[in-house]
């Protein structure tokens, strides 16, 4: 393991770097917060956490999924919740914030980054979080059926999403673990011409009947490469009340649903184990 200060400025921590499955792990200190640090994996910001206060959300489509957690219950009551990829553990200290008592399985398939963040990002003792070192959809195969109340993918190798995470069949799978009323929200990545993103659409729609995404109007309108969060379930989706925290967020977003998202997938077809390929590269511009 190596340490080295940040460049530029004075810091009382020093950024923590460490060799993980996925490449290079870096933790870099916030310089406004003193107990928190953003993971950086190959130059890619992946997580940030505040060990002082983990119901604080940064990141822009991490800003997006909590809002998803906020409304998939009345607030504060616990959830059963799956994350697909860990990272730093941000999403599952949100939700063992911010509706204590909640019930959660991580799964991450790099060991190596589990241990790291275990190690430097210590969880609450009292969280009632289990962390397993596996495949994403590996892992979901070994939840029980009807378990969980939301399922979060957010996983990415190499800043890709594995092509075996984006098709029907591992849809069905998600749909299977969730109980019914359940939600599933995903973070997806695309850019020009946004093929992938309309696919993901298209897929879902054939596992779940009421879809809603959200992203910056300027990723939507296919200008440029970024994050759009996937939101589905059996029921009707709390769509005005997303629509309204994602607007009033520091980076504001749009919502899209019913017809007019169906309209965006512009007759796409869905993924298939068969078809399915990992989402694309970002181009360097988007590290920089």
């Amino acid at each position: 393991m190596a340490r080295k200060k940040q460049r530029g400025r004075e810091a009382s921590a020093e950024t923590v770097v460490e060799a993980v499955a996925g490449g290079l792990a870096e933790l870099i200190p916030d310089r406004d917060r003193p107990r928190a640090w953003t993971l950086v994996i190959d130059g890619a910001p992946q997580s940030h956490v505040d060990l002082d206060d983990p119901a604080l959300l940064t990141f822009e489509y991490q800003r997006r999924l909590g809002h998803v957690i906020d409304l998939v219950a009345p607030a504060g009551r616990p959830v059963r919740a799956v994350h697909l990829g860990g990272g730093a553990l941000t999403l599952a200290r949100y939700i063992a914030t911010t509706r204590p008592r909640s019930t959660q399985q991580v799964v991450e398939v790099d060991a190596p980054l589990v241990q790291l963040v275990r190690d430097r990002l210590p969880l609450d003792p009292n969280a009632r979080i289990r962390v397993r070192s596996a495949d994403a959809r590996e892992g979901l195969g070994k939840v029980p059926d009807d378990w969980a109340d939301l399922v979060i993918a957010d996983v990415f190798s190499g800043a890709r999403t594995p092509a075996h995470l984006t098709s029907t069949e591992f849809l069905a799978e998600v749909r299977r673990v969730l109980r019914p009323g359940g939600h599933y929200a995903a973070n997806l990545a695309d850019g020009p011409p946004l093929a992938h993103l309309r696919g993901q659409i298209a897929t879902a729609a054939t596992v779940f009947p009421e879809l809603a995404l959200a992203a910056d109007p300027t990723v939507l309108r296919g200008r440029r490469f970024g994050n759009a969060v996937l939101f589905a379930c059996d029921l009707p989706l709390p769509v005005a009340e997303l629509t309204r925290r994602i607007a009033g967020d520091p980076h504001p977003g749009r919502v899209e649903h019913g017809k007019a998202l169906a309209d965006f997938t512009g007759g796409a077809a869905a993924v298939t184990d068969a078809t399915a390929r990992p989402s694309p590269v970002p181009p360097p511009s988007v590290f920089r």
